[in-house]
């Protein structure tokens, strides 16, 4: 017979909002018991160091867990790793588990499923030494890899083929080429004002870059050994890091028939809530209806999940109001460059400082207003500036955000 329990609330996915949710929810004095169910072996952790400082082996495993496993025991917080939600069904509150159990909540549900890596569908792409990056195992297959390879490729201009380029060069000093659509890396996140910046440095410190390519197969005789792009060119390869996106995990809200939204996300009110009462999403996963930029929104950011479950805990209790926070993120290329982003959206990129020196702040205005803005260098104060002009919607001069002797507070 299939074992049925209640548990006040269920949160569904093992990252960090799904943590951050839990723990908001003790937090702000909420009792009853509290069910995070994750597929992962490991408690919630950030994934930001996977193309970093774990990569490199600076960082051990548990070093990257948000709070250590103590921490959800003494708050009550049962927390069932390696296991999965198969099913959901809102309108008995009920979810079926792989460990056959069936749970019900009495009085409310997190979807914080997380996203997916995006596979590429080409020829050989399941060739041996081709990996893409998510979990601490990926982690440590890539390591693995690159300790022994003689060449690495990139596939993609995004934040993993960056970081992960910018790791291995200086860790291990192994050539590295990036293969991408875009004509610069990052190119796609920030425009191709700061990209350039960005594939200078690259080129600068080794990593080449090749713009404009799309793969077209990998060859190799078991392993691979080359990446081939459709334009006829032939990079070689004994190790692959694909970082092409991932695509946000819906299948349980799809079968659960949640709505859905127009980028693919848990589509959610601006207070987080689903389509069906009672049910709330954070994090990759959901796509809510933004108070601050208008219009539906879904951000794949570390800082977004945090936030994400702190609010979707507080309207579980009946806080009943709008999420309102500036996206955050942030990158680190080795020790060589870190960049912070805040906001959403893009515009005319105006430019404070210096490319060149790469120490600066970029503006993204769009109809007069700042929409978002992405730092290099030590310039938090800007970027806090930057977050404010955000909140407040202002009209702002583009000439005096630019000035660097312009006062960013007095606009």
């Amino acid at each position: 017979m299939t074992a049925v329990r209640e548990v006040d609330f269920l949160i569904v996915g093992g990252g960090l909002a799904a943590a951050a949710c839990a723990a908001e929810l003790r937090e702000a004095g909420a009792d009853g018991a509290i069910l995070l169910v994750g597929r992962e072996p490991d408690p919630p952790y950030d994934r930001p160091p996977l193309s970093k400082e774990y990569l490199r082996g600076e960082q051990q495993r548990s070093d990257a867990y948000w709070k250590p496993e103590s921490f959800y025991a003494e708050r009550a917080i049962e927390l069932a790793t390696r296991t999965s939600v198969m099913a959901i069904d809102p309108g008995e509150r009920s979810a079926k588990l792989s460990n056959g159990e069936t749970v019900r909540w009495k009085r409310g549900a997190l979807l914080a499923t997380g996203a997916n890596v995006r596979r590429l569908r080409a020829e050989g792409a399941d060739l041996e030494g081709i990996h893409y990056l998510r979990t601490f195992g990926n982690a440590d297959a890539i390591r693995a890899d690159v300790e022994r390879a003689e060449r690495v490729a990139l596939v993609g201009g995004s934040f993993i083929a960056c970081e992960c380029a910018a790791s291995i060069v200086s860790r291990w000093n192994k050539p590295c080429e990036l293969v991408m659509l875009e004509d610069e890396p990052l190119e796609r996140q920030f425009g191709p004002v700061v990209a350039r910046a960005i594939g200078g440095l690259l080129r600068d410190r080794g990593v080449v870059t090749n713009g404009g390519e799309e793969v077209e197969r990998f060859e190799g005789d078991g392993r691979v050994r080359a990446v081939v792009t459709k334009s006829g060119k032939r990079i070689a390869a004994d190790c692959v890091i694909v970082g092409v996106g991932a695509v946000p995990d819906v299948m349980l809200a799809r079968r659960a028939g949640l709505a859905l939204g127009e980028s693919g996300g848990v589509a959610c009110n601006e207070r987080l809530e689903t389509s069906a009462p009672g049910i709330y999403a954070a994090g990759d996963v959901c796509e809510y209806r933004s108070a601050l930029h208008g219009g539906p929104l879904r951000v794949e950011h570390w800082d977004t999940a945090l936030n994400h479950g702190r609010h979707a805990a507080r309207n579980m209790l009946g806080a009943n109001e709008p999420y309102d926070t500036v996206p955050y993120f942030f990158s680190d290329l080795a020790d060589w460059l870190s960049l912070e982003y805040v906001g959403s959206g893009g515009g005319e990129a105006v430019v404070r400082g210096s490319l060149d020196d790469r120490s600066f702040t970029v503006f993204y205005v769009a109809d007069g207003r700042v929409r978002a803005a992405v730092t290099a260098g030590d310039r938090s104060g800007e970027l806090e500036q930057a977050r404010r002009l955000i909140e407040s919607g202002h009209t702002v001069d583009s000439d005096r955000l630019a000035d660097p002797s312009s006062d960013l507070a007095a606009l």
